[in-house]
Parts: C-alpha cells; sequence; structure tokens
C-alpha cells in the first residue's frame, strides 16, 4: 500500500454486464453505470489512480482514468483478475449479471409460435473471488435490496471476505440520486441521505481512503 504517498490505486467496475443469448439478443439490467463513472470522478479528483472496467454506457468516462471496456460477465471477470494485483482497492460497483445462458446461438434464433426456453447457469462471483485471493486490497462491494437491507448486506459483508459494502434499494437505478449505507467489517454504519451519486461518490472515497 502507498502508505508514504497517500495515493491509490482504484480498480472500479461499472454498468450492468450483458449476457448473449445469440448474436443480437442478450440478457442485461437497468444499471446505467452512473455510480460507478462518479466513483471513477471521484478518486481521480482526489489524486488517486483509476482503472475503470466498464460494459457499454451512454457515459464519458473522466479524464485521466484508464477504461477497459467489457460486455459480458466473463469478460469482467477476467479484466478485474488482470488488474486485481496492481490495485490497492477494488470498487465492484458494475451490476454484474447472476445467470448467463448455458448455450449461445452462432445465428439470430428465428421467431415462432413455440414457447422459447433458455437454460441458464451462474455466473463467476467477482467479489467473492477477490475476498478468497485478496492480500493487501481493500474489497468494496454493493448490496441492491429490496427488504432486509442491513441484514443481507452484513451476510454479503462477511461472505465475501469484504471490507465494506454500500446498501441501496431498487430506486437507485437509473436515478441520478441515491440514498445509501455504508457497512464496515469493523461493524461501523454510516447512513447518508438522498443526494446525487457524484456527491455520495465523494464520501464514499473519502470513507475508502479512511479505512
Amino acid at each position: 500500500m502507498p502508505a508514504k504517498t497517500g495515493k491509490l490505486t482504484f480498480l472500479i467496475t461499472a454498468g450492468g454486464t450483458r449476457e448473449y443469448i445469440d448474436p443480437v439478443r442478450f440478457i442485461s439490467n437497468a444499471s446505467t453505470g452512473m455510480m460507478g463513472y462518479a466513483l471513477a470522478q471521484a478518486a481521480i479528483e482526489a489524486g488517486h489512480k483509476v482503472t475503470l472496467i466498464t460494459s457499454p454506457t451512454a457515459l464519458i468516462a473522466p479524464k485521466g482514468v484508464k477504461v477497459v471496456n467489457v460486455e459480458t460477465s466473463a469478460q469482467m471477470f477476467e479484466a478485474v483478475k488482470a488488474n486485481f494485483a496492481r490495485c490497492d482497492v477494488l470498487v465492484m460497483a458494475a451490476a454484474v449479471s447472476d445467470y448467463t445462458p448455458v448455450k449461445v446461438s452462432k445465428t439470430k434464433i428465428k421467431k415462432t409460435n413455440a414457447p422459447l426456453t433458455i437454460k441458464l447457469k451462474p455466473t463467476t462471483d467477482i467479489l467473492k473471488w477477490a475476498g478468497q485471493h485478496k492480500k493487501t486490497q481493500l474489497l468494496i462491494g454493493f448490496a441492491l435490496e429490496d427488504k432486509n437491507i442491513l441484514t443481507r448486506a452484513r451476510g454479503k459483508l462477511k461472505s465475501k471476505n469484504a471490507d465494506m459494502i454500500i446498501a441501496n434499494t431498487p430506486a437507485a437505478i437509473g436515478s441520478a440520486k441515491s440514498q445509501i449505507t455504508i457497512i464496515s467489517k469493523t461493524g461501523a454504519i454510516i447512513e447518508l441521505p438522498k443526494a446525487s451519486k457524484n456527491m455520495l461518490a465523494g464520501k464514499i472515497v473519502k470513507v475508502i481512503t479512511q479505512l
């Protein structure tokens, strides 16, 4: 850890991954990537080094950020693995798909009158992998929950061997503002009222550097 300079190397993921069914169709989610990009901006403004692993979004990456473009959860996992050893902080802000098709059609699936069944399999849990392989890195995850938010966030903190979980609700998806609760492995809880994601990102980066 670069304690002498106080500057950290952040590895941040952003956006919703795409899991392809055929060459033109995919399963995804409503994530816009705003929080991940806001975190990248906040970290750069605080003087840190940032690598942003992002799925396709309509956003423009902040100046000074190294960008790694991916689409699928598998590609995001490979990008995280390739950069993990060189980072001080991993922030998993991306909405990584939980499932991916078992088989991907090489050609466009034609519409018929018959029902279509798509078999899915679980994707790799990137945050859990990082928790199993971390050395000095800080691991920051997000928990999007619609009920029992604190209980589930604490469970995720422990099961992923993370250092901090940022809990929010589905209301954050696609919104420029959010309300979050920061839970650290020390047991500390910080509740931040609804504010712009840029403002929240600045506070999150400050809390991370204090860890």
